[in-house]
């Protein structure tokens, strides 16, 4: 399943949106990387395992589910998380994209990739239709943990 989807963040023609800053969406995207128990209520743990230059690694866990992926950041332009196959889960990936097409116009889009080729796409289309709306609804959601913590001014906090 490919699955990609633009959420606005910032319009300057919409004042019921509160705008966020490039640098005030950067550090709660990476937030999402680094504290996902902020985003993901089911999460039981996630462990940063080791970070380099350009991420980190990490470990989470969902009861007897383990999941180890690798973030890599591309600072005030794209947060990715890659999960290379392990036991019963392929490789797979999600790109949070930073895009601001217009100066004070910013929006992130979201990009989903399982892995999977296209027969296998065509047998579970059903089931990646109800995957395709949690992972909207999820990353909806997500937006909006990151207004909230904005207004609240911890992003702002976060970046000094």
């Amino acid at each position: 399943m490919k699955f990609e989807h633009l959420i606005e963040i910032n319009d300057p023609l919409n004042p019921l949106i509160d705008s966020l800053s490039l640098e005030q969406l950067w550090r709660g995207l990476v937030l999402r990387a680094e504290s996902p128990k902020l985003f993901v209520p089911h999460l039981d743990e996630c462990v940063i395992e080791q970070r380099t230059e350009h991420g980190f690694h990490r470990r989470q866990r969902y009861g007897e589910l383990v999941i180890v992926d690798q973030v890599v950041l591309e600072p005030m332009r794209e947060v990715r998380v890659e999960v290379a196959e392990q036991k019963d889960i392929s490789a797979s990936s999600l790109r949070m994209i930073i895009e601001a097409p217009h100066p004070d116009t910013l929006f992130v889009r979201f990009k989903y990739d399982d892995g999977h080729d296209a027969a296998t796409d065509a047998a579970n289309a059903m089931y990646d239709e109800f995957r395709r709306s949690a992972y909207q609804e999820s990353d909806i959601d997500t937006i909006g943990i990151l207004r909230d913590l904005a207004a609240e001014g911890r992003l702002d906090a976060l970046l000094n």
